[in-house]
C-alpha cells in the first residue's frame, strides 16, 4: 500500500505492477511495434498497468536494449488522442505538466484554462519540480515565459503561484483568520474599485487549512460565499484563476471532478482536458475524484467516459479510471462527507437575493401610458418601445401604468397589447403586466386545463413559493376563476401526488428555526420510507404521510438539518435516494422540494438550462421563470447558471431565441456575466 506524506491512504487508481521486470516489458513493447502495424491493445494494456516510476525504468531498458527512444517510437506508431494519452503517461508528471504549459503558451493565443488548471491545483513540491522540468526540457525559464505571454493581475497571480511558497498546514491563528477576512472584505465589497493585491497576497500565500477557515468566517461575516465576492469584484481570466484557486483550496478532487464533467458534457469532448486530468491524477487522487463525481453528477466517471469516447482511447481512459462506481450504488465515506458539506454550506449561506428588474428612477406613468398608446396606434406596432418600457419598470409601476392608460384613453392596456402583439413576445409581455400572484394563478390554471396536465409547471410553482406568495395565489385564483385552487387541484390530480400539491397549496410551511432532536426523528422517518433504515417503526401508509408532512410543512432551515442528519445516519444523500427509490410525479415533487431547500436559485438555473438545451426550446418554462423571478432572485439564478454550465444565461438565451422575444428576454436577464 502506498501512503501520501500526511499518512493518509494512497488514493490513486494506478499501482506498482507486482513482479515487475523492465527488460521484459521493453521487449514486449518492441515486439508490439515491430513490423507492419502495431499491436495497440498490447501497448495500452502494458502501459496503463504500470506506475509512472516503472514506466521510466521501461524507457531506460528500452534505450539500453535497442538504442532507441521509446517515446519517439510510440509517437511514430500511434496517432491522435490515443497517442497523446499514451505519450503523456510515459513522461514523469513534472515533465508532463511542463509540456502542457509549453503547448499552452506557444504559438498564437494562450490556453489560459490549461495554465489555470495546472498552477491552481499543484502543491509547492509539484510546482518546484515543474519549474525544474521546464528548464531541463526546454532550456528556458518558466516564469519569464509566462510573463511574456500573459498580463495584468492574471499574470501577477500566476507568478505568485509559480513560487510554490504557499504556507504549510500547521497551526492556524484565529486572529490572522479574522484579519484576512477583514482585509478581503475591505479590498472588495467595501471599496469603490477593488484592491486586487490583497486578494493575490492572501489567496496566493496562505495555507489551505487557514484559507478554509477564512472562507467559513467570510461567509458568516458578510453573508455571502467568497466566490460570490470574487465574481462581483474581479473579471476575465483573473477572476477564473481566483475561482479555481478557491475551489482547489476547498477540495482539489472536487475541482477536478467538475473539470472532467465539463470536459465531457454537451456536444463534443474537450479531449486535451480529459487526457491531462486522467494522466496527472491517476496516481494522486483518482479515487476521490470518482467518488465526488458520482455524488455530484449522479453517474459514475466510468460510465461518462464510456459513453463519450471510443476505441483504444476509451479502453485506456477506463483503465486509468480504475472502476465503475455505478455498480456500488451506495456512497463511499468520502462522498457522503461531500454531500454533508454541501448541506452545511447551504445552511450557513445567507445569500442576499436580488432581482434584475428594479423600479425605474424617474418614473412617470403618464408619459409611459402615452408612449405605449403611440407605439400601438395606427398601422404597425413599435415593439421596441413596448419592450423598452415594460421590461424596465417594476411590477408595481406597471400596475400604475395600466391604471393611467385606462384613465387617459378609456382603454384596457392588456387588451390593446394582446391585439397588437403575438406569439412568445405577447405571452412574455402580458405575463410581465400581470400582478405576480395573478400570473402564477394563471400558470396553474393553464397547467390543469385541456387534455393532460402539465405536472412540471404545478411542481415548479407550488414547491418554490413562500407562504405569503402561496396565500396570494389562492386569493388570485378564487378571484379570477371563481373556484378554489384546492378544488381545481383535487379534480385534476390524484393519489399521493394530489395530497402533496394540496398540502403545499395551503401555504402552511413552518417559519421557525430548527430542532436537532426533531431533525433526527424526521431523518429516521425518511430512512424508513426510503427503505434504507435498519429498523422500521410503523406501517407504510402512516410513514408515507409523515414523510410528506415533513417535506411539505417543515421550515427550510429545519429541513437542511434533517437532510444532514440523513447523510450521517445512512451514508446516502436524500436527493439521490428519492430519485432511486421513488418514481413518477411524487418523486419529481419531492426532488423539487429538496433542491429548493438546498439552493433555490440553482433549482431555477437548472430548469432554465433544460428549457433551452437540445433541439427546440421550451418557451413556456423559459417565459414563466424569467417573468416570475425577475424581481426576486434572477441575478442569483444568473450566477448559479454560469457557475454550473460554464456559459452565461445571456449567452444561452442569445443562441436559443430570436427577434423581439430575444430582445425582451435579454432586457429582463439584465446583463452579461
Amino acid at each position: 500500500m502506498f501512503f501520501s506524506p500526511q499518512g493518509a491512504k494512497y488514493r490513486g487508481s494506478i499501482h506498482d505492477f507486482p513482479n515487475f521486470d523492465p527488460s521484459q516489458d521493453a521487449e514486449a513493447l518492441y515486439t508490439a511495434m515491430k513490423g507492419f502495424g502495431s499491436d495497440k491493445e498490447a501497448i495500452l494494456e502494458l502501459i496503463t498497468s504500470r506506475s509512472n516510476r516503472q514506466r521510466q525504468e521501461i524507457s531506460q531498458s528500452y534505450k539500453s536494449l535497442y538504442g532507441k527512444d521509446l517515446i519517439a517510437d510510440l509517437k511514430y506508431e500511434l496517432t491522435g488522442k490515443f497517442e497523446r494519452l499514451i505519450v503523456g503517461l510515459m513522461r514523469p508528471l513534472a515533465y508532463c505538466d511542463a509540456k502542457e504549459i509549453k503547448d499552452a503558451i506557444s504559438g498564437i493565443g494562450t490556453d489560459e484554462k490549461c495554465l489555470i488548471e495546472i498552477l491552481a491545483s499543484r502543491t509547492n513540491e509539484q510546482i518546484h519540480q515543474l519549474v525544474q522540468a521546464y528548464k531541463d526540457a526546454y532550456e528556458r525559464d518558466l516564469e519569464a515565459d509566462i510573463i511574456g505571454d500573459t498580463s495584468g493581475h492574471f499574470q501577477k497571480m500566476l507568478v505568485v503561484l509559480l513560487q510554490g511558497t504557499r504556507e504549510n498546514d500547521d497551526v492556524v491563528s484565529e486572529d490572522l483568520v479574522q484579519q484576512d477576512v477583514q482585509d478581503l472584505y475591505e479590498a472588495g465589497e467595501l471599496k469603490w474599485g477593488t484592491d486586487e493585491a490583497q486578494f493575490i497576497y492572501i489567496l496566493g500565500n496562505r495555507s489551505k487549512q487557514h484559507l478554509r477557515l477564512v472562507f467559513d468566517e467570510y461567509l458568516k461575516t458578510t453573508g455571502k460565499p467568497i466566490e460570490a465576492s470574487i465574481r462581483g469584484e474581479l473579471s476575465g481570466d483573473f477572476e477564473k484563476l481566483m475561482l479555481a484557486v478557491v475551489k482547489c483550496i476547498r477540495s482539489t478532487p472536487e475541482y477536478f471532478a467538475e473539470r472532467l464533467f465539463k470536459a465531457m458534457k454537451g456536444l463534443g469532448t474537450r479531449d486535451n482536458t480529459l487526457i491531462r486530468i486522467m494522466v496527472s491524477r491517476s496516481e494522486l487522487d483518482m479515487l476521490d475524484i470518482r467518488e465526488i463525481f458520482r455524488t455530484k453528477y449522479e453517474k459514475s466517471l466510468y460510465s461518462m467516459i464510456k459513453n463519450d469516447t471510443s476505441g483504444e482511447y476509451k479502453k485506456a481512459l477506463l483503465k486509468l479510471c480504475g472502476g465503475d462506481d455505478d455498480a456500488a450504488g451506495q456512497f463511499f465515506p468520502e462522498a457522503a462527507q461531500v454531500a454533508y458539506q454541501m448541506w452545511e454550506l447551504s445552511a450557513v449561506s445567507r445569500v442576499e437575493l436580488k432581482g434584475t428588474v428594479r423600479p425605474a428612477g424617474d418614473f412617470n406613468p403618464d408619459a409611459d401610458a402615452k408612449a405605449l398608446r403611440k407605439a400601438m396606434k395606427g398601422l404597425g406596432t413599435d415593439e421596441g418601445t413596448i419592450i423598452d418600457i415594460i421590461t424596465h419598470r417594476s411590477n408595481a409601476q406597471r400596475q400604475q401604468i395600466r391604471q393611467t392608460f385606462k384613465s387617459h384613453f378609456g382603454r384596457d392596456l392588456m387588451a390593446d397589447l394582446k391585439s397588437e402583439l403575438s406569439g412568445d413576445l405577447e405571452r412574455l409581455i402580458l405575463g410581465l403586466m400581470m400582478p405576480p400572484a395573478h400570473y402564477d394563478a394563471k400558470q396553474l390554471k393553464k397547467a390543469m386545463e385541456g387534455a393532460g396536465t402539465d405536472e412540471k409547471a404545478l411542481i415548479e410553482i407550488l414547491t418554490t413559493r413562500t407562504n405569503a406568495e402561496i396565500r396570494a395565489i389562492n386569493e388570485a385564483y378564487k378571484e379570477d376563476y371563481r373556484k378554489s385552487l384546492e378544488d381545481a387541484l383535487s379534480s385534476d390530480t390524484s393519489g399521493h401526488f394530489r395530497r402533496i400539491l394540496i398540502s403545499l397549496a395551503t401555504g402552511n410551511r413552518e417559519e421557525g428555526g430548527e430542532d436537532r432532536d426533531q431533525a433526527r426523528e424526521d431523518a429516521q422517518v425518511a430512512a424508513e420510507i426510503l427503505e434504507i433504515a435498519d429498523t422500521s417503526s410503523g406501517d407504510k401508509t402512516s410513514l408515507e404521510t409523515r414523510f410528506m408532512t415533513i417535506l411539505c410543512t417543515r421550515s427550510y432551515s429545519h429541513l437542511r438539518l434533517v437532510f444532514q442528519e440523513f447523510v450521517k445516519m445512512t451514508n446516502y444523500d436524500i436527493e439521490h435516494t428519492i430519485k432511486k427509490e421513488m418514481s413518477g410525479d411524487v418523486r419529481d415533487a419531492f426532488v423539487a422540494i429538496v433542491q429548493s431547500v438546498k439552493n433555490k436559485p440553482l433549482f431555477f438555473a437548472d430548469k432554465l438550462y433544460k428549457s433551452m438545451k437540445g433541439a427546440g426550446t421550451d418557451e413556456k418554462t423559459l417565459t414563466r421563470i424569467m417573468v416570475s423571478r425577475s424581481e426576486i432572485d434572477l441575478l442569483n439564478i444568473r450566477r448559479e447558471f454560469i457557475e454550473k454550465y460554464d456559459k452565461s444565461l445571456h449567452q444561452a438565451i442569445e443562441s436559443d431565441t430570436s427577434g423581439d422575444f430575444l430582445k425582451a428576454l435579454l432586457a429582463i436577464c439584465g446583463g452579461e456575466d
